[in-house]
């Protein structure tokens, strides 16, 4: 029995889960009540004296979010424990937001529910507040695995704060997604969001870039010109590549983040800005801090919260979501009406993805366009990889046979260049060195 001698309310529609996790809970020494329907648990929940509930998110016309609002409306200090197994950004900042004790992914071991069930018990507090739901925005921070969604629950808790927080992970993985998803659901989110890729612009800009610099600071500098810290005042600043930037600026922006001023280039005073920083990465800065290559007090300063983000290969489960949603969008930007077959899928599913996400992305828009018979089947999947691997002379990716899907493309894509390199998975000079060849 728990502490005080409440029941665990247990909401789950499946027969099986259900059976399981009452029996486990009652072999623990919990009395559980166990309810198969949202009506029947929102009825039992009306009539109080209810401090711990565990929930499913998917139930029936109904998910765990109403049962959350259910149970806190009725009893504040009421503990809710949901799970599912089709997380995302928007459920778990929804559960999080109105005071969901703990998220768990499924499927997850019993001894995990049975840790988050003893937190529950330790840490129940009267004065919870509740507070009320709200609309949040679709992302591509798509993903329901187990690691996406334990970075979707440190989202929620780092989001509030003024935390600078760093990203780690491969090209590809989404680190300015997660940038994003952090701005987004912050205090700062009606302010700018301003992303800078310092590994971009060279070190002798990265400084008037940042902060800005005066008129007649150097050559070419005919007027006066804010920096990145003034413009994005009151919102979020995201560095990308902060393992690119050389050992003088290094100094200057540890600096900055001591005591939040910029000096533009060139100025005589300092000024104060109010911003946010999150920094990514996908190199190793301990092994840099290391090796002498970056600061230790910077990578101090920064290294408050670390969001290490896995690569595609380390969840494959999220492939299938991550390719209908892509697939989705492109058809709907394309008028398209492609379909994905299972042998697509599974394509997709046995591929290693060295270019993880982003490397996704471009390739089921190429699909969208191209895909014979509006099918993505498991010859065009191959065909598409090895298109996009085919490596020629001077960096050509694609036959001269293939003039036909760059039209295509092209034509798809409005006649952005940039845009349909992309989707071919060539770079732009490579595009514009075939269109000249078209053109003979």
């Amino acid at each position: 029995m728990t502490e005080g001698g409440e029941k665990i309310i247990l909401v789950e529609d499946d027969l099986s889960v259900r059976t399981t996790m009452v029996t486990f809970l009652e072999m623990e020494g919990f009395a559980v009540e166990a309810y198969s329907s949202s009506r029947d648990a929102i009825e039992r929940l009306s009539m109080g004296g209810c401090q711990l509930v565990i929930s499913d998110i998917y139930i029936d016309e109904r998910t765990g979010l109403d049962i959350l609002n259910a149970a806190k409306k009725q009893e504040s200090g009421c503990a809710v424990i949901l799970m599912t197994a089709r997380g995302t950004i928007e459920t778990v900042m929804a559960a999080t937001r109105n005071g969901c004790f703990e998220y768990l992914a499924k499927p997850f071991e019993l001894d995990t529910l049975l840790e988050a069930v003893k937190r529950a018990v330790a840490a129940r507090t009267p004065e919870d507040d509740e507070v009320e739901a709200e609309d949040l925005p679709e992302s591509e921070m798509i993903g329901s695995s187990t690691r996406m969604v334990e970075i979707y629950k440190t989202v929620a808790q780092v989001a509030p704060t003024d935390a600078t927080v760093i990203v780690l992970g491969e090209t590809g993985t989404g680190k300015e997604l997660v940038a994003r998803m952090i701005h987004r659901n912050s205090d700062r989110s009606q302010f700018p969001f301003v992303a800078v890729d310092c590994g971009a612009i060279p070190p002798t800009l990265l400084e008037s870039e940042l902060f800005g610099a005066m008129r007649g600071a150097f050559t070419g500098a005919d007027r006066d010109r804010i920096g990145v810290f003034e413009a994005a005042h009151r919102g979020t600043v995201f560095l990308d590549e902060i393992g690119d930037i050389d050992g003088a600026f290094q100094v200057k922006l540890l600096r900055f983040l001591q005591e939040r001023e910029i000096r533009p280039v060139g100025a005589s005073r300092s000024k104060t800005v109010d911003v946010r920083v999150v920094v990514a990465t996908n190199r190793d800065l301990q092994k840099m801090v290391d090796e002498g290559k970056f600061r230790e007090d910077l990578w101090h300063r920064l290294n408050v919260i670390t969001f290490t983000l896995p690569p595609l290969r380390e969840r494959r489960s999220d492939v299938p979501l991550l390719a209908h949603f892509f697939l989705n969008k492109y058809n709907t930007r394309y008028s398209r009406h492609v379909k994905m077959t299972d042998s697509g899928l599974r394509e997709l599913n046995n591929f290693t993805w060295p270019g993880n996400v982003r490397q996704l992305q471009h390739l089921i828009e190429r699909l969208t366009i191209l895909a014979p018979n509006d099918r993505i089947d498991a010859e065009s999947v191959q065909d598409a990889i090895a298109a996009m691997d085919q490596k020629e002379g001077g960096g050509e990716t694609l036959a001269e046979t293939e003039a036909d899907q760059i039209r295509r493309v092209l034509a798809a894509t409005g006649g952005n260049k940039s845009r349909a390199a992309q989707v071919l998975g060539i770079e732009r000079k490579t595009l514009y060195r075939k269109l000249e060849r078209m053109k003979q």
